[in-house]
């Protein structure tokens, strides 16, 4: 179909606002994203017509809850394509499932001296679960060199992936420099160590299209609200044989097959995994937001996305003083472009281009090794995504100049 980005923007009533006298121009994304209407009334048609729990009930409401709810991990597994629905569990985000991974599979095939490799530019929740596993099992935690474009050494990571490595786990999209990183690459060279691949997909899902079996992922984490879902929904990819050798990582009603007064047995894929009533609404949500993706097409996003910092890149590199991150060769980076200006804080310059109403986020980004490998205390990060459009890449450079001349030349 042929899109108009431009007309797109009419989906996500929050972006029609006025923030301190000026049109909102959202560059956040990487943290979160807006929701279009179509997931919106997903969700309040589901509270309007079928709120009730799942898989217990035989009444009208509580079948219709079910059938939707499980439809949607339907539409979670032919989005990333996974074998079958089994290997789609749903969790509260990419937080919780890479914490579950850990906590279930790494303790299943750490051993003391075993290696766990990741890399410097992973997201805290990529790092500390692996520290912790390390810790009690007496394992190394070792990471993969970048190198002067922020890239992953790859000769750095063939190097390191040895016998001793067990689980390699990486982000396949970097949130602070925007680097796609080689995922099949990666596989091949860990599964020929009989090792496991776990990827971090919070920043690729929302912006390209993720066949979680053409990677040959052991598994496969993201979030929904970083892809116009809402919050507190996730999913966990994973091969179903390598689920079934895992024990759930919390207990209780839902994931129970019987319990008897001194030992239970667990329900069959996916839901030994998911104890409780779970976030229902969310993940009918996040199927309303595939749906809109779909309808627009990954591989459109992917090039409206690729036009979008084409065009604004080269105006970003005539600004002196203004230092950007990441790989200069742009086809191996996504629309996140995070930057410092010479002689001013990134919390001051969030601040100031929120006054020009112009949202980025600024700080460590939740990658604070990433930050010292690049000897920096912090950058300011803007994120480009579907509803953006060049009037919004023209605003940011605007922002930019009207920052740095407060801030350099303001006071004299």
């Amino acid at each position: 179909m042929t899109v108009s980005f431009d007309q797109l923007k009419q989906d996500f009533p929050i972006l029609d606002q006025i923030v301190n006298d000026e049109p909102l121009v959202y560059l956040d994304n990487a943290a979160t994203t807006q929701k279009p209407l179509a997931v919106l009334q997903a969700i309040e048609t589901y509270y309007h017509t079928s709120n009730a729990n799942v898989h217990r009930g035989v009444h009208t409401l509580g079948e219709r809850a079910t059938s939707q709810y499980e439809g949607s991990r339907t539409v979670v597994k032919d989005f990333i394509n996974a074998n079958e629905t089994a290997e789609v569990l749903f969790t509260r985000g990419t937080t919780t499932s890479l914490n579950w991974v850990a906590k279930s599979f790494g303790e299943l095939v750490i051993e003391p001296g075993d290696e766990i490799l990741i890399s410097y530019m992973e997201h805290h929740s990529n790092i500390i679960p692996w520290q912790q596993l390390a810790k009690k099992k007496q394992a190394k935690l070792v990471y993969i060199e970048l190198t002067d474009q922020g890239q992953l050494d790859m000769d750095d990571a063939k190097q390191k992936i040895t016998d001793k490595t067990k689980i390699v786990s990486i982000s396949h999209v970097s949130n602070v420099l925007g680097v796609v990183n080689p995922i099949k690459q990666l596989a091949d060279w860990i599964h020929e160590k009989n090792g496991y691949l776990v990827v971090d997909g919070a920043q690729a899902v929302p912006h390209m299209p993720v066949d979680v079996q053409a990677l040959n992922a052991d598994f496969y984490a993201f979030s929904g609200h970083k892809m116009l879902g809402p919050t507190g929904i996730g999913v966990l990819y994973g091969k179903r044989a390598l689920l079934e050798q895992m024990e759930p990582v919390e207990f209780g009603g839902e994931m129970i097959d019987f319990v008897e007064e001194q030992d239970s047995t667990w329900k069959e894929l996916p839901w030994k995994f998911e104890a409780g009533t779970p976030n229902i609404a969310g993940a009918i949500g996040l199927a309303a937001a595939m749906h809109y993706l779909n309808t627009i097409g990954m591989e459109t996003i992917v090039q409206h996305e690729r036009e979008l910092v084409e065009y604004v890149m080269p105006k970003l590199e005539a600004i002196e003083g203004l230092t950007l991150f990441g790989p200069e060769d742009l086809r191996f980076r996504t629309g996140v472009i995070s930057f410092n200006i010479d002689g001013v804080h990134p919390h001051d310059v969030a601040t100031a281009m929120d006054m020009e109403g112009v949202a980025v986020r600024a700080g460590h980004h939740c990658a604070q090794p990433l930050m010292t490998y690049l000897n920096q205390a912090a950058t300011a990060r803007a994120s480009f995504y579907l509803y953006n459009t060049k009037a919004d890449a023209d605003k940011f450079v605007e922002a930019i100049l009207a920052t740095k001349e407060f801030f350099l030349n303001g006071f004299n």
